[in-house]
């Protein structure tokens, strides 16, 4: 970690409050300590952390945090999985949560404008009234932001049939590492030049602050189905979903749950699932009534020729809202198990997903872990989950271990390090894995052009930068072994 003098600190803080006001800039121990984490296992402290109200303040954020040389980190609401949002170097935290605004909603265009800091859930709830919602649902989705998604390129259940964020933004205003403001995208049909928006959708940060989205809105379903199917064998349930997609039919979710899974969440959140079954299937179709109908009898029969036990059609919303909250009630579930949990993140071939699950269940068994798997079986995306105490010695670098074997039995088999969480540090010395020398190099050329002196969100994504003895963590096994190679 660079060292930072007090005079330093102090000159940077000044010069923050100045511009921005004691209320925006916070330096107390404990609110930084707040800050140093997201949602992953990993932890470093910030200098301090910065609130701005709107694109200005960011700008001016910026521009003084980069004038001293500092690093900056872009932070929503802290739920990222793969610790994109961890200061290494002691870098300023820009949290953007104050910027939670729906600017402005073009009900004929079907868009609107908003700030990052609108919770994904809060943006639906708000343009409902005219009949649209905002389509990718993370299972976060009661707590993340759009400009967390913006940065991960989130998906969720219902991304299947509907595409991850970057099908859902048309335009973002960024402020660039150098503080300077510019917009990539636009909401016309055929905005002209490169693609930016697209390379800053999914880009984790490191390219700069989006500071106003333009998201494109979805017209509510006129008629939705939700199917429970449940299965004696995984390996029914996995050929149920195969079938279904050979079939034609893309549904708007399709997520799987293992036995273990459906114990721990029916435990929880008492959602109606059979906890005897070896897995069960959530599928959900939507669309106009007769079509509806059809893709339902289609499921069905599908599942029947797979050795279904039981197919379930929930009879009303309540019921249809019951079967949903399990699932996404999933990761809190296994929070009672455990103190800790590690929850990965691959994507595989849908062929290959009993093999990946049997060699998963191998790995947790061979390091004597607990894991559960619950996944987006629709697009192979697998989120297996292991229950831990990092309390007992050993525990965090044989969880790292263990996920480091998964990652690789996704590659082996065809698949990709992350589906919709992102690279961040959990997965940024996976990449040469995955990626020649050559695809790195590349990739960090792009970077240079943005970011040339590597101040917004530095040592994220591509490998080759710090490492854990001058990387700042503050709690030297957090990071595991195996997220540092």
């Amino acid at each position: 970690m660079a060292e930072w003098t007090d005079a330093e600190n102090r000159a940077l803080t000044d010069d923050l409050t100045n511009a921005l006001g004691a209320r925006q800039v916070r330096t107390d121990g404990l609110e930084r300590a707040l800050y140093g984490r997201d949602s992953s296992t990993m932890e470093a402290e910030p200098s301090l952390v910065v609130l701005p109200r709107d694109a200005s303040e960011v700008a001016a954020a910026v521009r003084i945090t980069t004038g001293h040389g500092r690093p900056f980190v872009a932070r929503g609401s802290g739920t990222g999985l793969a610790g994109g949002a961890v200061p290494l170097d002691g870098a300023v935290v820009i949290a953007t949560s104050r910027m939670n605004r729906l600017l402005e909603v073009d009900v004929t265009g079907r868009l609107a404008w908003v700030e990052p800091g609108i919770l994904n859930l809060d943006l639906s709830h708000q343009v409902a009234a005219h009949g649209l919602h905002f389509a990718p649902d993370p299972s976060s989705q009661q707590v993340c932001s759009l400009g967390g998604n913006v940065a991960n390129n989130s998906g969720g259940p219902h991304c299947l049939a509907y595409g991850v964020t970057s099908a859902h933004i048309l335009a973002v205003e960024v402020v660039l590492p150098d503080g300077s403001t510019v917009m990539l995208g636009g909401v016309t049909a055929e905005p002209s030049g490169y693609d930016l928006r697209g390379l800053f959708v999914g880009s984790e940060g490191t390219l700069g602050i989006a500071t106003r989205v333009a998201v494109r809105l979805t017209p509510n379903p006129p008629t939705v189905r939700t199917l429970l199917l449940d299965f004696d064998d995984t390996d029914d349930g996995a050929a149920t979903v195969s079938g279904i997609i050979a079939a034609g039919l893309v549904p708007a979710a399709l997520e799987m749950m293992d036995r273990r899974a459906v114990e721990v969440v029916e435990a929880f959140a008492h959602a109606g699932y059979p906890t005897d079954a070896e897995a069960v299937l959530l599928v959900e179709v939507d669309g106009l009534g007769p079509g509806v109908q059809e893709a339902v009898d289609r499921i069905a029969e599908v599942a029947r020729t797979n050795s279904v036990r039981t197919v379930r059609v929930a009879a009303d919303e309540a019921e249809r809202q019951a079967l949903w909250r399990g699932r996404k009630n999933a990761f809190g579930a296994v929070a009672r198990l455990e103190p800790d949990y590690y929850l990965h993140d691959t994507v595989v071939p849908r062929a290959a997903l009993t093999r990946v699950l049997r060699r998963v269940y191998e790995i947790a068994d061979n390091h004597g872990l607990k894991v559960i798997n619950v996944f987006h079986a629709g697009d192979g995306n697998l989120h297996p989950i292991l229950s831990y105490d990092s309390r007992i010695s050993g525990m965090t670098e044989k969880v790292h271990r263990a996920g480091r074997e998964i990652v690789e039995a996704s590659l082996d088999a065809g698949g990709v390090l992350s589906g919709e969480h992102g690279i961040g540090l959990e997965k940024r010395d996976y990449m040469g894995l995955m990626f020649s020398a050559d695809d790195l190099a590349e990739q960090d050329r792009v970077r240079s052009v943005f970011d040339p002196r590597r101040l917004s969100n530095p040592d994220k994504i591509i490998p080759g930068g710090s490492r854990c003895a001058d990387a700042g963590w503050s709690a030297g096994t957090r990071a595991g072994e195996g997220a540092w190679v």
